[in-house]
């Protein structure tokens, strides 16, 4: 069973592989989170897959409280497996994930990463499709090494580019000041289509007279909103615009 957060594809994407070598079942944490589905039971021999992008060297916040919430009966050699998709530093997610993980009495056997475009894009350029490219085709044997190892069963940190525990912990104060939706703006081409409000992992946009509204201080700040819209009508700070959209091709 693979339990996976993505809002612009790339965890999806990874997980679809992943699941498709070791014929595991995929369950996407938003819609567990919004169903208040927590409980699940798997059989002894079974793979149990955490899939989850690196937010600012730790762990988006839908993916802590799904975690923190999550109740999972499993036997002595069921084999936990923790897998993010990064842009540049995996930071310290897998522990983070882990001690939530040995909270229930578990842990996981081994850690995977696999870089991928990073989509937070005030801060990253995107807007080159040819990198973009490049960066997804390398990305691509990653998940298939992954995968391998996962329906192996194999143990051990396979993670690349982590940094220091304690610098971890104080960059990821930064989430909290990034997660403001006072950050986001909406331009005048904004077609009231209200696809970022059905999107919108945290439920913190509303659509009133055809405009985006955040009715939530917080959001997830996995910048679906800003990825997915048709006319990419949704910024968030000054270099957004400048840096393109990203969407994994065909998610």
């Amino acid at each position: 069973m693979i339990f996976y957060f993505s809002a612009t594809g790339n965890s999806k994407h990874a997980a679809e592989v992943i699941g498709t070598k070791t014929g595991e079942t995929l369950k996407d944490i938003i819609e567990c989170v919004k169903e208040n589905q927590f409980a699940f039971q798997v059989s002894g021999e079974e793979r149990v897959g955490i899939i989850s992008p690196t937010y600012c060297w730790g762990l988006p916040v839908i993916v802590m409280e799904f975690l923190e919430k999550w109740k999972v009966e499993a036997g002595d050699n069921t084999y936990f497996y923790f897998v993010t998709t990064y842009g540049t530093t995996t930071g310290q997610s897998g522990k983070r994930a882990n001690e939530y993980l040995e909270a229930k009495g578990h842990s996981f056997a081994a850690y995977y990463s696999v870089k991928m475009p990073d989509s937070w894009t005030p801060v990253f350029d995107l807007s080159d499709p040819e990198k973009v490219r490049r960066i997804n085709e390398k990305a691509e044997e990653e998940i298939r090494q992954a995968a391998d190892k996962i329906s192996r069963r194999a143990a051990g940190n396979y993670m690349r580019h982590r940094i220091p525990d304690f610098a971890s912990k104080i960059y990821y104060k930064t989430y909290d000041t990034k997660r403001r939706t006072a950050n986001f703006r909406v331009e005048d081409s904004c077609i009231g289509c209200g696809l970022c409000e059905k999107k919108c992992p945290a439920d913190a946009i509303t659509l009133k007279e055809g405009t985006p509204v955040w009715t939530r201080e917080k959001c997830v700040m996995c910048l679906g909103c800003l990825h997915r819209c048709p006319r990419f009508s949704i910024q968030y700070g000054e270099k957004s615009k400048k840096h393109g959209q990203y969407v994994y091709p065909g998610k």
